[in-house]
């Protein structure tokens, strides 16, 4: 039986977690309830005005596993759509009661390891994972979520293994995405492209959170294998389907990077300075831009003095999760090398997604890392990994 929309608007967001927050820094808690670090658009955003009220009820309830589990839900949502880590932090005060909990309510599992999945835990999301389906092996959002965290490290056998199992239990377009994704990375690109664009095509009508989830992760794999016309147009359908989504924001602002077309990922990005991922790559896009003019280069350094603020405060509060951005920093907008290889492991030894690859690559590069290279070429050739932009890479440094 086919899972209810409410269900799979759920899991959708849960498998565009996956990159969208690691970029997200760790969320900032105060010392004292009474600092105001912003006003966030409740009074403009139903969605946000109804969490708000949520999470005032269940501060009366907290023990309410259901309400506390809606509230966590909803916040997790807010982080897909905005970007903002801060909702991360409501989520999880949500759940305060069973964080630590050894037998939480299902509902509670499954939300607890997206958490953990977006602060890069994924020993503890896959335990969590775990537990529920060994109880309920038909689970389809936790066996998804399962196989989202295997995909994010490379795990890519196990993860289509949890795909596969998807069949009768979720929507088509689902369960061939969730194939879709450790496929493409595993020698099966051409394969997986053509599945998941044929059940986009049959999916219309679908919810548009879904089918936007589906453009983006078809685009990615059209860019990986060169199709730059096909990746665009993927990524201009999932535009008009979800605007907001930051995940969707950050891939096609690469993508446009990688196409030099710096002033086009500019305008999509230039109000989005809060996310620091999306603030990493709008500044990346100025600093190609900035000889065109003093308002340019005004605007690159900045952003580019925002960021080194953020990093640095990231640091100070030991926060790890952002290694990727930071090294990507540290390479192309500060041009210290080591550095950025030295993130680059650090971070590669976490997650294993194609951008981590890529950074590690361009990093050794860079330094003339002969070992750091060959192991990325190994870790390229024995999973038949199809990506133009990393073959470029390794290519340029021979």
């Amino acid at each position: 039986m086919a899972m209810s929309f409410r269900n799979l608007i759920c899991l959708a967001l849960t498998l565009s977690l996956s990159a969208a927050i690691p970029a997200a820094a760790k969320p900032f808690v105060p010392d004292d309830d009474l600092v105001v670090l912003e006003r966030l658009p409740e009074k403009t955003d139903p969605t946000l005005a109804l969490l708000k009220r949520q999470r005032t009820a269940l501060g009366k309830a907290p023990d309410d596993a259901a309400l506390a589990a809606s509230v966590a839900r909803r916040a997790i949502e807010a982080a897909r759509a905005t970007g903002d880590p801060r909702f991360l932090g409501q989520a999880q005060a949500a759940l305060t009661p069973w964080w630590t909990a050894a037998d939480p309510p299902e509902a509670i599992l499954v939300l607890r390891a997206t958490l953990k999945q977006s602060t890069h835990d994924f020993a503890g999301a896959l335990s969590d994972l775990d537990r529920i389906l060994a109880a309920r092996p038909a689970d389809a959002q936790a066996r998804l979520t399962r196989a989202t965290v295997l995909t994010v490290q490379g795990r890519y056998a196990e993860a289509r293994r949890d795909c596969e199992a998807l069949a009768g239990r979720a929507l088509e377009l689902v369960r061939t995405a969730c194939v879709a994704g450790p496929a493409s990375l595993s020698g099966a690109a051409a394969d997986a492209y053509r599945a998941l664009s044929d059940a986009l095509d049959r999916g219309a009508g679908l919810n548009p959170a879904l089918l936007a989830w589906g453009q983006t992760l078809a685009a990615e794999i059209a860019a990986r294998r060169g199709d730059a016309a096909i990746a665009d147009a993927h990524f201009r359908a999932a535009l008009t389907l979800d605007r907001r989504d930051a995940y969707l924001q950050g891939a096609y602002a690469d993508f446009l990077l990688d196409q030099r077309r710096a002033a086009e990922a500019a305008v999509l990005l230039r109000d989005q300075t809060k996310n620091d991922a999306l603030l990493l790559r709008l500044t990346l896009a100025q600093a190609e831009l900035a000889s065109e003019s003093q308002d340019a280069r005004d605007a690159y350094d900045r952003n580019r003095s925002d960021l080194d603020a953020r990093f640095d405060a990231a640091r100070r509060r030991g926060d790890t999760v952002h290694r990727r951005e930071e090294a990507r920093y540290a390479l192309a907008l500060e041009g210290d090398c080591r550095r950025a290889l030295a993130l680059a492991r650090q971070n590669w030894a976490v997650q294993r997604e194609p951008a981590d690859l890529r950074i590690l690559a361009a990093a050794a590069s860079a330094t003339g890392d002969a070992q750091a290279l060959a192991s990325v070429a190994a870790w390229q050739a024995s999973h038949h990994l199809e990506d133009v932009t990393l073959a470029a890479i390794l290519g340029g440094a021979k």
